[in-house]
C-alpha cells in the first residue's frame, strides 16, 4: 500500500514504527526523511554498475543483476539490523521515487508477514514539500531576530527564550555551524538539502499564530545557504539587539569556543584565514596571543579589528531595533532575565 504525503506535518503522524530509506548511502547522506534509517538494497557501487549495464548494454540483464543484488542485500538486513523485529512491527519504506527498490524490499517484508507500506513518490514527494515550504510559499510566521555584536550570546539567549516558552528556530544548530570563520563544529555541516529538510521540519512544527525567534544571520550559515522564503522573512523581520561590554564579550567567547582554544593547530589554521583581511604581521601577533593562551585578549582584538566594524555596517542596513537589552555580564541568570524581558516587551 502506498502512503501519500500531503504536508510536512504528516511526517509526525506516520502510521509506522520505523522509516526505512533503501537508497544508496550517498543518496541518504545528501538528504533523507527525518528519523529514517538507511538500509540500502543497492550500494553506491552496485547502483552505478546496474545503471551502466541498463544504459549501455541490456536492460533485461540489468534488471536480473539488480534483483539478485537486492535479494542479497535484503537478506543481510533481515539477518542483521532487522533480526529482532517482532511480528507486529510496521515499517514504512521509500526510495528515490517510490519505484523498484522500495517496492522490491517492501514485497519481501510483506511476504514475511509485516504490515509494510511505501511512500508514494518516494523521497521526491518529500523533497517537493520542502521546496514548496522554503522556496515557493511565503513563510507564514512573524519572525523576530535576536541581533547583536559578536560575543553577546545570541545563540545562548535563544535557548533561554525557548525555555521560557517562546518559539525558536536555531539556524546555527540546524546548519551545524556557529556562523563565523571560527564557527566550524565537529562532524562538519550537513548537505544543503539535508539542512533544508531539517529547517522545513522545524518550521512545520511551529504555530503560525505566534512569533518565532531566530538569530540574525547573513544569507549563509557557514557554507549552507538560507532558502529564499526564510531569507525574505528575515529581511523584513523586526529585531531585538543585545549589547554587552567588550570585556564581558571577550570572556564569553573564550568560554564558548573552548573546543577551538583547546586545539592550537585548529585555532592557528583559522587565524591564517584572516591574513587577506589584516596582513601577515597582524595575524602573526594574534597567533602569538593564541600560543600564549591569552584567549580573552585575543577575542577582544579580533572583535575590535574584524567583527565589530562588519557588524556596524550590517546594523546600519537593518535600521532601528524593536528593543535593546543591555547585559553587563553574560551568564545563565542574565540570559534568563533578558529572555523574560524580551517576551514581556515584544510578545511570544
Amino acid at each position: 500500500m502506498a502512503l501519500e504525503l500531503a504536508s510536512l506535518a504528516d511526517l509526525d503522524r506516520l502510521p509506522a514504527d520505523e522509516i526505512i530509506d533503501v537508497r544508496a548511502p550517498s543518496e541518504y547522506a545528501e538528504d533523507h526523511l527525518p528519523g529514517a534509517v538507511n538500509l540500502p538494497v543497492l550500494s553506491d557501487a552496485e547502483r552505478a554498475r546496474v545503471g551502466t549495464i541498463y544504459v549501455q548494454e541490456d536492460r533485461f540483464r540489468a534488471r536480473r543483476i539488480g534483483a539478485a543484488l537486492v535479494a542479497r542485500n535484503a537478506a543481510a538486513h533481515l539477518e542483521g539490523p532487522l533480526a529482532d523485529r517482532g511480528g507486529g512491527w510496521r515499517p514504512l519504506v521509500y526510495c528515490w521515487r517510490g519505484g523498484q527498490r522500495s517496492g522490491a524490499f517492501a514485497a519481501i517484508l510483506g511476504q514475511i508477514g509485516w504490515r509494510v507500506e511505501v511512500i508514494a513518490g518516494g523521497y521526491r514527494a518529500f523533497r517537493r514539500l520542502v521546496v514548496r515550504a522554503l522556496y515557493d510559499d511565503v513563510l507564514p510566521f512573524r519572525l523576530i531576530l535576536v541581533d547583536g555584536m559578536t560575543g553577546t550570546g545570541k545563540t545562548e539567549l535563544l535557548g533561554h527564550l525557548a525555555g521560557a516558552g517562546a518559539q525558536v528556530v536555531d539556524l546555527e544548530g540546524l546548519a551545524a555551524h556557529r556562523g563565523s570563520v571560527f564557527g566550524a563544529v565537529a562532524g562538519g555541516q550537513p548537505a544543503q538539502k539535508l539542512f533544508e529538510s531539517r529547517l522545513a521540519m522545524a518550521l512545520a512544527r511551529l504555530d503560525p499564530a505566534r512569533p518565532v525567534f531566530a538569530e540574525a544571520e547573513s544569507a549563509k550559515v557557514g557554507a549552507r545557504i538560507l532558502p529564499p522564503s526564510v531569507w525574505a522573512a528575515m529581511k523584513r523581520a523586526a529585531h531585538v539587539r543585545l549589547e554587552a561590554p567588550m570585556a564581558a564579550r571577550a570572556d564569553y567567547l573564550a568560554r564558548a569556543y573552548a573546543d577551538l582554544t583547546a586545539d592550537p593547530a585548529a585555532l592557528g589554521a583559522v587565524l591564517e584565514k584572516l591574513v587577506p583581511y589584516h596582513g601577515r604581521a597582524q595575524v602573526a601577533a594574534w597567533q602569538g596571543m593564541a600560543q600564549a593562551g591569552d584567549f580573552a585578549a585575543l577575542a577582544g582584538e579580533l572583535m575590535a579589528a574584524h567583527y565589530d566594524p562588519r557588524y556596524a555596517k550590517s546594523a546600519a542596513r537593518r535600521g532601528a531595533p524593536a528593543g535593546v537589552v543591555r547585559l553587563e555580564r553574560l551568564g545563565p541568570e542574565e540570559f534568563d532575565r533578558a529572555a523574560r524581558r524580551i517576551l514581556a516587551e515584544v510578545g511570544g
